[in-house]
């Protein structure tokens, strides 16, 4: 009989270090599994005698049957214990406040964005959009760019395929909407672009664009200027001081870019402004006869104006932000202040 009393008290010894059900269970699958030590006991029976045999299965059948009631005591006490820990951890005091809840709100350049759109509808412009992948007809040759153009070098633009990119600007827009309409063309196409700069405070590989565009007979550089003039005071409710200077884009002749007197550093000069207390926030032109005529335009008979601005730019300036980052960076103390806008 000593190998099952040997057995019983090495049982006894382990259930002194089980402290869950779990650690229960995997004595109970050592001890009483089909390969367990209770289980080999029985294999000695035919090494006995017919008279000692029935004393023998009779102690190994009592020592499985002390096992087992010995763990179903045990794992009714330690599955009491679990579940008043499990209660105790889930136990809601009613007296505590309740718990609240933010609400959503728009993306700050979100609700820029709407308020860019919401002047250019007052102006008279419609509102068209373009896809994110473009080829590269829409996005370079159909805008007057020429094939060895450095834009379209992989270290200037995302190509995806042989003749898919990410679009550079919103200006691909114009192309699809001169195929399908014919003039007065009166559009705004906002969007996201996608450059492959380095980032920094004043740059990031992607960003917003808002694109204009403007055709019909007569429409002159005056026009131009003066549509920016009111643009600008509409959407700042103020009359900024604005300087334009000569320019050059493929799609556009002549072409000009707009600077802003940089309202962070009010002139002074800061890394936003580059030192130099302008802010460069579009650029703008004449739309080239190429680009008139691959649209399907006559330009003997129509002229018309664009330009495109980044609105992460005018954002700074609206609100004197720093670092053009913290729109992408999810920082919540940062969003939240503009939670109104």
């Amino acid at each position: 009989m000593k190998p099952i009393q040997d057995l019983l008290k090495a049982f006894q010894d382990d259930l002194n270090h089980v402290k869950s059900t779990r650690e229960l269970e995997g004595l109970r699958v050592k001890y009483l599994g089909k390969k367990g030590p209770v289980q080999e006991l029985m294999k000695h029976l035919k090494d006995l005698t017919p008279e000692e045999r029935p004393q023998f299965g009779n102690a190994v059948n009592e020592l499985k049957k002390t096992i087992e009631e010995t763990l179903t005591n045990l794992t009714d006490r330690l599955i009491h214990e679990e579940e008043k820990i499990t209660l105790e951890k889930e136990r809601i005091d009613i007296t505590e406040p309740g718990r609240t809840h933010s609400l959503g709100a728009k993306h700050i350049l979100t609700a820029f964005m709407d308020e860019i759109l919401e002047v250019m509808i007052s102006m008279g412009f419609s509102v068209q959009y373009g896809p994110d992948i473009e080829t590269d007809y829409y996005n370079f040759e159909a805008l007057n760019f020429a094939p060895d153009h450095p834009a379209r070098d992989m270290q200037d633009t995302f190509y995806v395929g042989p003749d898919l990119l990410l679009k550079t600007h919103t200006s691909n827009v114009q192309m699809r909407v001169m195929e399908k309409e014919k003039p007065p063309i009166r559009i705004a196409s906002p969007g996201r672009a996608f450059r492959n700069e380095t980032i920094t405070a004043r740059s990031h590989v992607f960003f917003h664009q808002v694109e204009a565009l403007y055709i019909d007979k007569g429409v002159s550089f005056k026009d131009l200027l003066s549509t920016l003039e009111l643009f600008f005071f509409k959407l700042f409710h103020k009359k900024l001081e604005v300087r334009f200077r000569p320019s050059y884009f493929p799609f556009v002749e002549p072409g000009m870019e707009a600077d802003v007197r940089c309202i962070i550093c009010e002139g002074k000069g800061c890394n936003i402004c580059k030192y130099t207390g302008w802010l460069e926030v579009l650029g703008a032109g004449m739309v080239h006869p190429n680009a008139l005529k691959a649209g399907g335009i006559d330009p003997e008979i129509y002229s018309g104006y664009a330009w495109g601005m980044g609105l992460e730019r005018l954002v700074m300036i609206k609100h004197g932000i720093t670092d053009i980052r913290l729109f992408t960076e999810n920082n919540m103390k940062f969003l939240r202040q503009f939670v109104s806008v």
